[in-house]
Formats: C-alpha cells, sequence, structure tokens
C-alpha cells in the first residue's frame, strides 16, 4: 500500500494548486481525480472554456459591428462557424489540462484516475477509471471536490433542451431565443456569447437586479449596457414551470405582483447557482460532517471536525471562485508544514467576465450603509479616459469608497474594458491598507484604463478628479 503525507481529492483550482505547495514543501502527494482529465470544473466546463467563448463571441461582435468604424472593411457575409468555435474552445482546454498534468509530473505528484472515497480517516479507496480498485493510505487529506449547477426542485434537466452551463458550453447549434433563469455570473456571461451569435437572449431573475451579490451601481450600469446590446431582462420574477415541447421550451413565472409570464424558446439555461459536491466520499467513514446542503464546516484553518482532514474551495464557506480555491489550497499545504498562512476573504476579488467586465474588491456601498460606516464614494467615468474614447470602449466607471474619517479604501468597483485585470490593483492597495490619497499620487501611465482608478481615488479625496 501507497503512504502518503498528503493527499488530495479533487483536481481543480485549489486541489491542484494544494498538490503543487505541499510538493514543494517536501511533502509526498498524491492526487485523485474522479475523471481522465485534470483541472476539475473551471478548467474542463467552467471559466476556461467560457472565457474561449466568450473571446471569440467578441471577435465576430467586433467584426460585424466595429470593424467599419475602424476602417476595416470586409467583403462578404461573415458568418459563425459554431463547430470551429468549439473546436478552438475544446482545444484551448485540452492543452490548460495537459499543463496542469505538466505540473504534477513536474512536481512529482501521484495522479490516481478513480473515484476516491474513505475507508476511514486515513486510508481512501479508488474507485480507477481503467477497472479496478486500490486503497491507499494518507496521514493529511485535503477534500476539492468542487461543486455542480444547482437546479430548482419543479424543473427537469433533459441536457438538450433544458440545460446547465456545462451543456450550453458545447451547443452543436445557436439557440434562436435561449432563455435564462438566474441573472448571476455565469447566466449573464453565456448568455452574451449567445446573443452575439445571434440568439434572442431572456433573462429571468428572482431577485430585483441582476449581479444582486456586487454593488448596486455596478448592476445598473451592466443592465443599462447589457440592455443596449439586445438582452432582455426580467427581473423580481419567481420561474414557476418549465415545460418542454418538442423543440420548444416553456418557462413561467410570477411577477411581483402575482401576475403570470411566460416565454417561449428553443433552450432555456438554468443558471441559478451552484451547490458543493460531496457525493460519493463516503466521509461518514472518516468521521467528517457534512450539512444536509453538502457543505463541509471547517475551522480558521480549514481542518474539519477530523484533525487530519482539511476541506478547500466550493463544499466550504465563502464565494464559489477558482481563486479561492487556488488561495486556500496554498493555504492548507502550508498549514500542514507548519506555517502561519493567512488569507483575507474581504480581499478576494470578484469578477464577471462579460464585455464590458465587471469587478470589484472589498465592501460593496450597501454593506457599509447596512453596518453604519462613515464612508465617502470616489467616482469616475471610463468615457472620460483618452484609452476608453480610442479604443471605443466608454461604457462603465471606477467606484472607490473609503473610511470618510481615515481615507483607508473600503471597497473599489469596477465597470469597462479590461477590468478583470485592473482591479488587481486595487486587491495590492487594499492589502497594503493604502489611502485613496496614495493611490491619487501613484502615477499611471497615459493613455490607460488605469488611469481611471487614479481618477476616482482624487475623487474620493475630495472631488479632486481631474478630467471630468
Amino acid at each position: 500500500m501507497s503512504i502518503y503525507d498528503v493527499v488530495i481529492i479533487g483536481s481543480g483550482p485549489g486541489g491542484y494548486v494544494a498538490a503543487i505547495r505541499c510538493a514543494q514543501l517536501g511533502m509526498k502527494t498524491a492526487i485523485i481525480e474522479k475523471y481522465s482529465v485534470l483541472g476539475g470544473t473551471c478548467l474542463n466546463v467552467g471559466c476556461i472554456p467560457s472565457k474561449a467563448l466568450l473571446d471569440s463571441s467578441h471577435h465576430y461582435d467586433d467584426a460585424i459591428n466595429h470593424f467599419k468604424e475602424h476602417g476595416i472593411d470586409i467583403p462578404g457575409e461573415i458568418k459563425v462557424d459554431l463547430e470551429q468555435m468549439m473546436k478552438r474552445k475544446s482545444d484551448v482546454v485540452a492543452q490548460t489540462s495537459g499543463g496542469v498534468k505538466f505540473l504534477m509530473d513536474k512536481n512529482k505528484v501521484d495522479v490516481y484516475n478513480g473515484i476516491g472515497s474513505f475507508k476511514d480517516a486515513t486510508h481512501i479507496n479508488i474507485d480507477k477509471t481503467e477497472g479496478g480498485n486500490e486503497t491507499i493510505e494518507a496521514k493529511n487529506v485535503i477534500i476539492a471536490t468542487g461543486s455542480k449547477p444547482s437546479n430548482l426542485p419543479f424543473i427537469k434537466l433533459d441536457k438538450e433542451r433544458v440545460i446547465t452551463s456545462t451543456e450550453a458550453l458545447k451547443l452543436k447549434e445557436i439557440p434562436t431565443h435561449l432563455v435564462v433563469i438566474g441573472g448571476g455570473v455565469i447566466g449573464l456571461e453565456l448568455g452574451q456569447v449567445y446573443r452575439r451569435l445571434g440568439a434572442e437572449v431572456t433573462v429571468v431573475e428572482y431577485l430585483d437586479r441582476i449581479i444582486p451579490t456586487m454593488d448596486s451601481a455596478l448592476s445598473k450600469e451592466l443592465t443599462k449596457v447589457l440592455k443596449k446590446q439586445g438582452v432582455k431582462f426580467f427581473v423580481s420574477h419567481k420561474v414557476k414551470a418549465v415545460e418542454r415541447n418538442g423543440d420548444e421550451v416553456i418557462v413561467k413565472a410570477d411577477d411581483k405582483n402575482g401576475k403570470e409570464v411566460e416565454w417561449k424558446g428553443d433552450f432555456c439555461l438554468v443558471s441559478v447557482g451552484r451547490r458543493p459536491f460531496t457525493d460519493g466520499l463516503n466521509a461518514d467513514a472518516a468521521g467528517v460532517e457534512i450539512d444536509k446542503r453538502g457543505m463541509i464546516t471547517v475551522n480558521e484553518h480549514l481542518q474539519t471536525n477530523v484533525k487530519n482532514i482539511y476541506a478547500i474551495g466550493d463544499v466550504v464557506r465563502g464565494a464559489m471562485l477558482a481563486h479561492k480555491a487556488e488561495e486556500e489550497g496554498t493555504f492548507v499545504a502550508e498549514v500542514i508544514a507548519g506555517q502561519k498562512p493567512h488569507i483575507d476573504y474581504n480581499l478576494i476579488p470578484g469578477v464577471v467576465y462579460t464585455w464590458p467586465e465587471v469587478a470589484s474588491v472589498g465592501k460593496t456601498e450597501e454593506e457599509l450603509k447596512e453596518a453604519g460606516v462613515n464612508y465617502k464614494e470616489g467616482k469616475f467615468p471610463m468615457r472620460a479616459l483618452g484609452r476608453s474614447r480610442a479604443s471605443g470602449d466608454t461604457d462603465g466607471f471606477v467606484k472607490i469608497l473609503t473610511n470618510a474619517d481615515t481615507d483607508e479604501v473600503l471597497g473599489v468597483h469596477m465597470i469597462g474594458a479590461r477590468v478583470a485585470d485592473l482591479i488587481a490593483e486595487a486587491v495590492a492597495a487594499m492589502e497594503f491598507r493604502a489611502s485613496a490619497e496614495d493611490i491619487a499620487r501613484m502615477s499611471h501611465a497615459h493613455p490607460t484604463y488605469a488611469e481611471a482608478v487614479k481618477e476616482a481615488a482624487l475623487a474620493a479625496t475630495g472631488d479632486r478628479a481631474l478630467h471630468v
């Protein structure tokens, strides 16, 4: 029987990063993955393939709607080759998965393909993909089994016309009318992909606004921009039925006044969040407590109620984000090694990869109001930047919230071109507890989108923005 210092169950961003860090710290490490490829949901049916389709559809949208204004004239009809678009997406996924396998080999991490389940707290049975069983011993175990798409109890997912994000990433035809249930990140990103490709897209959201966990100013601006792009929104609508009739899907909901509303489409994307995936772990055999939602309770060290077993990523509390899982994977590896790592969950950014992109870190204005914090706001529109006008990406803004008494930055909220990358500046500043004045006095290259951060900081320090 093989004996390891650490065994990780699940090879998503949290699991494979934990494996690398454990190996770097000198621990004999193994990782168990039930699928034949590494990378988990994020790499195979989440972050990476969705961004590939977002980029491809963005190029198409530019070609048909914006090339002429740049003096680029393409003779003839511009067509979508959906098969090639999906092939490119699959190639990107395969390259990235291969990269994870390379990293496992490089760091001498043993990879087992199969379903891992506990025999007890230190022994894990592997039901191998190629057949047969094997048991390995682990001094420490990290559960990193991720999440699966959630569903509403009355919806039957046939995965043909009534689909989740997994199926939406590999459609063989462009929908005529895609009805999206849920106005969160995944629904909006995939909705924009197919809207660009010519589909009618209707988003039905239970709450009173889209991206409800982010600052309301971002929600308002993204709604306005996506409406201009042709997406239809119905907020404060409670879906009560989804029926399929041949190639037609009928979605019924009640509006805030209780009046029934109905939409007919050829596809319905159910995008109502994700749930922890702990099925098949046989956690009871190890004594690990899992609640009725499938969530694993952990302490501040991400340790379960069983001393040598840890859990990270989507199976524990907090935002279901790949980069949050990565931070936790590194954290647990260092805890096991006897170090004293740290994660500030308030400073893990959230991003929506629509165009314009949306990014946020720290406290929202709603949270500061609820907490009774005396705050100031600085806001700067992207349209006032030379760089934005040069590229034609003038939608959006940067909003900085500061403590009115100390000037410390408490939250930064952005919508605009490349803000998914730009948010890192805000995270870095807030990690060092910067004031708005600190950011305002930093030199920002001109012309760049990043100048909007400096200008918003100037606005937050006393209405000192220079270019509005």
